[in-house]
Parts: structure tokens; C-alpha cells; sequence
């Protein structure tokens, strides 16, 4: 399995971007996981729609070409930092590559919920009709207290966090191989949905 992993924040030190390195070591062996930032990525401007930034135009062929998408947001007044959202508003107006595509959703925070709430939020706009991506569903990775949870060599130090990671990601792997088996014996063409050119 090749995934590309979301890493939801810009900021340059994020418990994200560590949980999301720590997947790509820890399961190296299970799947290719390749990690995509958001950091340099622009605002998301409609009035300028089709002067598709080239960082959106390489996520797009990314997303499209994976057999997944992990994304792991930390939570910002109780919801997705805004620099994520405008990557999906991006998406969403520029492309179809998160339609209908397997999604896991994992989330990291200093504080004891470890990103619920901003969780919950992204799975109502994945499920949105502009996006439709496919979530994994009764599966949510929460990472408390994220600036205690990592060792110095950048691996969970609580092995019942390990476990129940191991346990998640097994689950999206089974699950993103099931989605994918059917989108390809039961194609669906999307309707009603206004999809911008790309700028070659």
C-alpha cells in the first residue's frame, strides 16, 4: 500500500508531523507512507481559481495516485487549524482526488483529548459533497498530551498508544484495500459536482 500523509499544521514544531514520521518507521514494512506539508502552502482564494498553485497541483497528483490518505490534525479552538482547511478548500475546487478515497484520520494535542473535537469537524468536511472522501469509520487515533508522548529517538513512549495504533492502522489497511477493490469493480462517475481546470 502507498498512502500520502497529511501532516494538518504549519507549524515548524508539530506533535503531528513527529506522529506521522513515527507511522512511517514504525510501519515501513506494512506500506509506503510518504509525508506531504502544508507549511508554504497559500490561502485558498476563490476569486483566483484558476491560477492553481503548483504545491496543489503536486498534492493532487499525490492523493490520486496513492491508495489512501492518513491526515493528522491537532486541535485549534476546538476545531482544524485553518491552514488545513484551506489545503481541503483547495482540493475540493480544483480536483475529485479525495473522492471516494480511503481516509485515516489521526490527531495529536497538548492537552488531555488529544484533538476530538478538531477530529469530529474533519470528518463532517471529508463527508462533505464537494470532497466525499471515504473515512474510515468507528476509528479515531487521539494523541494527548503530545509533548510528553514522544521518547528522544521520536517513538511513542507508551506502549498501550502503540498498541492501539497497531490496531488503527491495521484496520485502515484492510479498509482502504476493500474501498479500493470496489471503486474498481463498481466505478462511480461523479454528477453535479463544478470542477475546475487545472492549469497544465
Amino acid at each position: 500500500m502507498n498512502y500520502l500523509a497529511i501532516v494538518g499544521s504549519n507549524a515548524d514544531k508539530s506533535t503531528n508531523r513527529m506522529l506521522l514520521k513515527y507511522m512511517q518507521k514504525h510501519f515501513e514494512k506494512q506500506a509506503n507512507i510518504e509525508i506531504c506539508e502544508i507549511k508554504n502552502f497559500p490561502v485558498f482564494d476563490e476569486s483566483d481559481i484558476t491560477n492553481v498553485p503548483e504545491p496543489i497541483k503536486k498534492m493532487v497528483e499525490s492523493i490520486s495516485s496513492s491508495d489512501g490518505v492518513i491526515i493528522s490534525t491537532p486541535e485549534y479552538d476546538h476545531s482544524i487549524p485553518a491552514a488545513l482547511k484551506s489545503v481541503l478548500e483547495w482540493l475540493s475546487y480544483v480536483s475529485e482526488s479525495l473522492y471516494k478515497k480511503p481516509v485515516m484520520i489521526t490527531g495529536a494535542s497538548h492537552g488531555s483529548l488529544g484533538s476530538s473535537r478538531a477530529q469530529n469537524h474533519l470528518r463532517q468536511i471529508l463527508d462533505s459533497p464537494e470532497i466525499s472522501a471515504r473515512v474510515m469509520p468507528s476509528s479515531e487515533f487521539l494523541l494527548g498530551h503530545s509533548l510528553l508522548a514522544f521518547d528522544d529517538n521520536g517513538y511513542l513512549s507508551d506502549a498501550n498508544k502503540v498498541k492501539e495504533l497497531e490496531n488503527d492502522f491495521s484496520q485502515f489497511l484492510q479498509f482502504s484495500d476493500e474501498v479500493n477493490q470496489l471503486m474498481k469493480k463498481h466505478p462511480v462517475k461523479r454528477t453535479g459536482h463544478q470542477l475546475w481546470e487545472l492549469n497544465k
